[in-house]
């Protein structure tokens, strides 16, 4: 048990390593101070343009496939391997808890990003099967409606049925898909709420269908 919760921990540490907070304090900005008030790459994107956005992306997801690939298999000095520790469960635990450290990062006074690109790192490692329904429903989503939130929280949905679909009997799987989609729906509560009330921001230049001047 004692490799679960060192992985586990480590996985969470490398969570919280925001590619927008890492790269806004070299750039001497808090991205948690302009625009929605997000660490994530889409805060970034609308605030510091497209070259320090991509960035963040990169970041964030490659955190994701990181703690997905390395830690499971890891062998660290005087941890070993578990023989009683499910590689299985461990992958999609540690795969949890790296996004869990994206949102929630102990250096930033727990005040991170939505998750979602570090989702869609850890989605690549574990399954990259998984991917692509759930990136065809995010651009969807967003090209119809213009919500990067509701296309985040669609994309949940997404994983949940995909993973039914593709590995019914994968109980690992399952339960990492249902947790991930959960929490994204919880980190997006106040974009539900700025929906209710139509005062959502919507990625205009994306819309499919715009309302028609009259």
């Amino acid at each position: 048990m004692l490799e679960l919760g060192v992985k586990l921990l480590l996985a969470y540490l490398i969570g919280t390593l925001l590619g927008s907070l890492v790269l806004g304090y070299l750039r001497g900005v808090d991205i948690r101070a302009m625009g929605s008030g997000n660490a994530g790459a889409t805060n970034a994107l609308r605030t510091q343009g497209k070259l320090f956005g991509f960035a963040v992306l990169v970041i964030d997801i490659a955190k994701g496939v990181l703690a997905v690939l390395w830690l499971p298999t890891a062998v660290l000095p005087g941890i070993g391997i578990d023989p009683q520790v499910s590689r299985e469960w461990l992958t999609v635990a540690c795969g949890f808890a790296v996004i869990v450290g994206h949102v929630y990062p102990v250096w930033f006074e727990f005040r991170g990003g939505k998750g979602v690109a570090t989702v869609v790192g850890v989605v690549a490692a574990v399954d990259l099967h998984l991917l692509a329904p759930m990136l065809l429903a995010w651009m969807a989503v967003l090209l119809l409606s213009g919500y990067v939130g509701l296309a985040s929280m669609v994309t949940g949905c997404v994983l949940i049925v995909s993973a039914i679909l593709t590995q019914p009997d994968n109980l690992p799987l399952l339960t990492f898909c249902v947790c991930v989609a959960a929490f994204v729906f919880y980190t997006h509560r106040a974009n539900i709420a700025r929906m209710r009330h139509g005062q959502e921001s919507r990625v205009r230049r994306l819309w499919l269908f715009r309302p028609r001047a009259t």
